[in-house]
């Protein structure tokens, strides 16, 4: 998007009923200390993961180089539920974000599953983070000798330090997080294309497309690999959401928003797509593994020494600024459903540098019982917890584009003006992604071994949410009335 469409977007939100919309009294209080740099970087670390630095490796063996079609296609389906969240947040900047909108558009019980289903992703991703950073630590020699249980618990405390500090610290970390994620993809893919280019072999392979057409094509395996993985694949993308949380928080939304969501196509576009094509163009798939980064396959096969111990800095990396993101977004979303009595009171409490710290307290302590899964069952709490992530963020997602539904039919009813900056094909889009996410599930169906597990979950997820609103819907119904009576700034 060009500079003027961008300031003609800003303009045109300035001028919306956003000063007339009801106020999420949970935005009270914060400090307005994230920069435009900050959020520009949360918009790229929320774009490059170790779904990338890690998990492209056991995908590329499955699927081939047709992993790149499915990391374009679900990028696209991920960009138009940025996209749809970056036009309301023009309409009213929230750190409530979509759980506000929620509330607006479809009431108390649509804010109330969008915040749990939220906070089920990231506690649950939180337990993940940090088995994966004490997994990553444990790769080198010096820290082996310390159990999994006591890294993972040094690795959330570190965090959690730092955002109970100020919004501005967690910012300053994300921002490097990111510079580093970009500068280590950045690096790789030069040396890829000089690779390429020069036709330096890599593990005694001449590179280029000979490596797909002599090696089975572009999809060895056949189409159903390429579909199956579609599930992983959509978990990669995950935290692209935190934008809209962080819009809050920052002092020009109008103008940072739409150039960090709008950055976002490329960057996955360049990122994702383009490192699996460099990838598939320097080596088999065959010869990539889940066990092992990709890079650190194709740096290790030309002899750059110390390749496994970089990328392993950065994968590590990656896995700090998801956790370092989740305490975050979780401190928002719970404060904003507290102030409506969705969530626990103390949920709402902030320290003297304008933190949430009471939600984020919340959410470290699902990170601590974690602490006590890495200790009981090391091997597999990994993959115990990512499995009820993977709910989460689908479940946030699809409430992303439902919520986005109803805020369009109340701009077509004339309640309220939409920003110029739109979801594209708004009308068609938001059923589409939905269907495409509910595919996605579906698919998990063929997963015997984690997804089919996953889909038994359900359930049990949809009987707790449903349990949870029946106690606390006479809490919501006497906190928005109190608010109804005295204002949104009464509290």
């Amino acid at each position: 998007m060009s500079k003027e469409a961008v300031d003609s977007a800003a303009l045109d939100a300035s001028r919306t009923d956003a000063s007339q919309a009801p106020a999420d009294a949970g935005d009270a209080g914060y400090s307005k200390d994230l920069k435009a740099r900050h959020v520009n970087m949360i918009a790229i670390g929320g774009a490059i993961g170790t779904g990338l630095f890690l998990g492209a490796g056991g995908r590329l063996n499955s699927a081939g180089p047709a992993l790149a079609v499915a990391y374009l296609v679900c990028g696209i389906f991920a960009f138009f539920v940025v996209r749809a969240l970056g036009e309301m947040v023009l309409y009213r900047p929230s750190s409530g974000s979509f759980v506000s909108y929620a509330r607006e558009f479809l009431g108390e019980k649509g804010a109330f599953f969008a915040g749990w289903m939220y906070f089920l992703n990231w506690s649950t991703t939180c337990i993940a983070d940090i088995t994966a950073i004490a997994l990553y630590t444990h790769y080198w020699s010096f820290f082996t000798d310390i159990p999994q249980w006591l890294l993972a618990l040094i690795a959330l405390g570190v965090v959690l330090a730092v955002n109970l500090i100020s919004v501005k610290y967690f910012g300053e970390m994300e921002f490097w997080f990111a510079i580093i994620k970009v500068a280590a993809l950045t690096a790789f893919m030069i040396i890829g294309i000089f690779l390429l280019a020069s036709q330096h072999k890599v593990g005694g392979e001449t590179p280029g497309l000979n490596m797909i057409t002599d090696h089975g094509g572009f999809m060895p395996n056949g189409i159903m690999p390429v579909v199956i993985v579609m599930q992983g694949v959509v978990f990669a993308y995950a935290s692209l959401e935190l934008v809209g949380v962080a819009a809050g928080e920052t002092k020009d939304p109008q103008k940072v928003v739409p150039r960090a969501v709008n950055s976002i196509m490329w960057r996955v576009g360049l990122f994702y797509v383009g490192s699996v094509v460099l990838l598939a163009l320097l080596l088999p798939g065959s010869l990539y593994s889940a066990d092992q980064s990709p890079f650190v396959t194709v740096l290790s096969k030309i002899g750059v020494p110390a390749a496994g111990d970089v990328m392993n800095f950065v994968v590590l990396t990656a896995a700090m600024s998801s956790l370092n993101s989740g305490l975050y977004s979780t401190g928002r979303i719970l404060r904003s459903m507290a102030m409506s009595g969705s969530a626990p009171k103390f949920t709402a409490k902030m320290n003297r540098s304008q933190v949430p710290y009471g939600g984020i307290l919340l959410t470290a302590s699902i990170g601590v019982l974690g602490v006590g899964l890495n200790r009981i069952v090391p091997d597999q709490a990994f993959e115990i917890v990512l499995n009820v992530a993977s709910l989460g963020i689908i479940g946030t997602w699809i409430m992303i584009m439902v919520c986005h539904l109803a805020f369009v039919r109340r701009a077509k009813e004339g309640v309220i003006t939409r920003p110029k900056f739109r979801l594209p094909g708004s009308g068609v889009t938001e059923y589409v992604t939905i269907a495409f996410l509910l595919a996605v599930l579906c698919l998990m169906w063929k997963d015997a071994e984690v997804g089919r597990k996953t889909l038994f979950l359900i359930p049990i997820v949809g009987a707790a949410l449903v349990a949870g609103w029946y106690a606390s819907r006479r809490k919501v119904d006497r906190e928005t009335q109190d608010l109804m009576k005295s204002g949104p700034d009464a509290k």
